[in-house]
């Protein structure tokens, strides 16, 4: 496994801990290591808890990659939309355990997840594309817009604002807030109630609940082929 992944697994639960520089960017590179993970996971028939270096889930999408050519940033994108579609419709639970800043695409990995848990602490969980002088993509919109409450989804995306971990919790990025020393045994502790789950009804719900976003997600994947901002 890339070591852009830490896979650790016991007890039917997978770890996977992001591990790309100190703001954990999501590259090209990274995507395919997490598909790699998530496909190991799915053969383990495993919960998954995703998290990353303290402080730290993700700042985003490599800025050297978005800033190297409208192909190379149409390209990312659409990997990590494609990512977020598959962790949204996977087959067993995802949890994220946020252990401090989630930007742009980390701030989308929460709005991927099944469950998810935040510690307490200044950090900051965004979607800062327009402050950072891009149009917000279509299928980012599509998943702020399901995953978040309406008056958050408005200030999220239009405003790009900042919301701390209790506010980010209100607005549907976390479900969750724990102290930092915390994170790790919430996370297992919430995996393991989520083992108990029979995972074919989990499964066939999920896929029930979300089928209008997956299939909203599938045009704004394309939308953004075409036309990224």
């Amino acid at each position: 496994m890339s070591e852009l992944i830490t896979y650790h697994a016991e007890d039917g639960i997978v770890t996977l801990t992001l591990n790309n520089g100190k703001v954990n960017a999501i590259s090209p590179e990274l995507i395919t290591a997490f598909n790699a993970a998530l496909d190991r996971a799915s053969e383990a028939r495993a919960v998954v808890i995703i998290t990353g270096q303290p402080g730290i889930l993700s700042g985003g999408y490599d800025l050297k990659v978005m800033t190297a050519g409208p192909k190379e940033a149409i390209g990312l994108v659409t990997a990590g939309s494609t990512l977020s579609r598959r962790l949204l419709s996977h087959p067993f639970p995802v949890i994220v355990a946020c252990p401090g800043n989630a930007v742009a695409k980390g701030a989308f990995l929460l709005l991927s997840a099944d469950y998810r848990i935040g510690v307490e602490g200044a950090y900051k969980i965004c979607l800062n594309e327009v402050q950072i002088g891009m149009t917000m993509h279509h299928a980012g919109i599509e998943l702020a817009r399901d995953r978040l409450t309406r008056s958050s989804f408005q200030r999220a995306v239009n405003n790009a604002e900042v919301f701390d971990p209790q506010a980010a919790r209100a607005a549907g990025f976390l479900d969750l807030v724990v102290a930092p020393e915390r994170l790790r045994e919430a996370a297992l502790d919430a995996a393991r109630g989520l083992k108990a789950l029979n995972m074919q009804a989990h499964r066939n719900t999920k896929l029930k609940v979300r089928k209008a976003l997956l299939e909203k997600l599938d045009e704004a994947i394309l939308a953004d082929q075409t036309h990224l901002g």
